[in-house]
């Protein structure tokens, strides 16, 4: 497995101002490139807090992902804390400078603007076709902009970066009965089968208790085998259920 974590770096997100809209995108894209998110944390833009959030991650995990932080103005302090973090100076990216000097003309390239081609030294960029001020990627952390339509592009320019593991597929079942009645169960397929993890999701629809499964594993055939016993769990207990989604 290619393990990665996530930090979310910004005031806005903790205060509730900004609602993060970036976690589950992430999670999706790196499933799908074989690359498993095992952490997430939210830090306020505080240097100590990035700089021990980073150094802690980074010694983990195979890749960290940082959202936020990389703009213009005076809070925008996240280059300078993964300078800070790796123990390197905070230098003007040549590459990054030129780039933004065209972008918007050297009478528009205010001293605020300039600060958005400050990465550490030795940092590579990534690229940002939205708004061109770039991310960048010191060893394996990869520091992008928290706008979404921005991270999305800058996590897309990656992809020939990072190496694959192996994707993670899931199937999902919904069964017409308390979670309570089926924890006996769940324990005992979680126990017998190799490779496989399952959450139990309750709902309460149209006066109606319920619960959602969602069977995970590495091997298809791990999760049939596991969807297959909870099947056979309902016929047995009278339980009914709805036809398990397909695996994806």
């Amino acid at each position: 497995m290619v393990s990665a974590s996530l930090l979310i770096i910004g005031d806005e997100i903790l205060s509730g101002r900004t609602q993060d809209k970036n976690t589950a995108y992430i999670a999706a894209w790196l499933n799908e490139a074989g690359i498993q998110l095992a952490e997430v944390r939210i830090v306020l833009d505080v240097e100590a807090d990035i700089v021990a959030a980073v150094n802690a991650l980074r010694a983990r995990y195979d890749y960290v992902f940082t959202t936020g932080g990389i703009g213009p103005t005076h809070d925008d302090i996240t280059a300078e804390s993964m300078a800070t973090a790796f123990g390197l100076p905070l230098t003007t990216h040549p590459e990054a400078h030129r780039l933004l000097t065209e972008y918007y003309g050297a009478a528009d390239f205010t001293a605020a603007r300039k600060r958005m081609s400050k990465t550490p030294e030795g940092a590579a960029l990534i690229e940002n076709p939205v708004s061109i001020a770039p991310g960048f990627q010191v060893e394996n952390v990869f520091v992008m902009a928290g706008v979404p339509k921005i991270m999305q592009a800058m996590l897309e320019a990656l992809r020939p970066r990072l190496k694959a593991g192996r994707k993670i597929w899931s199937q999902a079942i919904t069964i017409h009965a308390p979670e309570s009645k089926m924890a006996d169960k769940l324990g005992q397929i979680q126990n017998d089968t190799t490779g496989v993890t399952l959450g139990s999701y309750p709902f309460f629809r149209d006066g109606k208790i319920g619960t959602q499964i969602v069977v995970r594993s590495a091997e298809k055939a791990a999760i049939k085998d596991a969807v297959n016993q909870l099947v056979d769990y309902c016929a047995q207990a009278d339980y009914a259920h709805e036809d398990p989604a397909e695996i994806s």
